[in-house]
């Protein structure tokens, strides 16, 4: 659950970070809208693993739809691997 807080009332932050825990980032405001979120370290760490994952994922499908793909056959005699 996120906790939306006014960025002016930082100046109490250790009680506004207190209230950071995984799933439950602080967003704080400026005039009214969300202009940051304080998350949890560990979470931040596991967003940018998935990033990094769906990035991966996207250069394989980019790969798999603009080059050549070899049958199952063609990759056993190249590797040679015998059925």
């Amino acid at each position: 659950m996120e906790n939306i807080i006014p960025v002016s009332d930082m100046r109490f932050y250790n009680k506004s970070l207190q209230d950071v825990s995984v799933g439950s980032p602080v967003i704080l405001t400026k005039n009214g809208n969300a202009k940051y979120a304080v998350i949890d370290f560990d979470e931040y760490r596991m967003m940018q693993a998935r990033v990094r994952l769906f990035e991966e994922l996207q250069k394989g499908y980019h790969s798999l739809a603009s080059e050549k793909t070899v049958s199952q056959d063609e990759f056993r005699k190249v590797f040679g691997i015998e059925e």
